[in-house]
């Protein structure tokens, strides 16, 4: 019994720690929002949520070769949306050419993408979470 205890002890730490990082995520994630001045684009911090996505142009957010840039190509933040059901790339800030453009900006734009993301899969767990409820049946039924 103890060892089931302490493992709902481990999860309940790790849920905590986890809303603990989020609602800090989400105060740096405002702090960037108006930093990089995205509200000339969009009305309110919270629109930015109704995005499917935002993603970078000419650095690399991948794992093996994270902040690499790509000579020669425009640094971009774009979002991406739906127009007539289908998917359309919108220009939230354009910075010029990557190698051009001051490195603590490009820093403030790969950390609002990555911060942007990690909020994102939090409303799509509860999404999902909610979604499930609909399957929460008696058995045999």
């Amino acid at each position: 019994m103890s060892n089931a205890l302490e493992k709902l002890k481990q999860l309940t730490s790790k849920i905590s720690s986890y809303e603990l990082t989020r609602k800090e995520n989400l105060q740096r994630l405002k702090e960037l929002f108006l930093v990089l001045k995205l509200e000339e684009k969009v009305n309110s911090f919270e629109d930015i949520f109704e995005y499917k996505a935002i993603n970078l142009s000419a650095v690399s957010l991948q794992k093996e070769n994270f902040g690499e840039i790509q000579k020669g190509k425009y640094f971009q933040l774009l979002a991406i949306t739906k127009v007539n059901g289908r998917s359309k790339n919108i220009s939230l800030a354009y910075y010029g050419r990557v190698e051009n453009v001051e490195e603590k900006l490009k820093e403030n734009v790969i950390e609002f993408v990555i911060r942007y993301r990690f909020e994102k899969s939090f409303i799509n767990l509860e999404h999902y979470n909610d979604l499930l409820k609909n399957f929460h049946k008696e058995p045999n039924e």
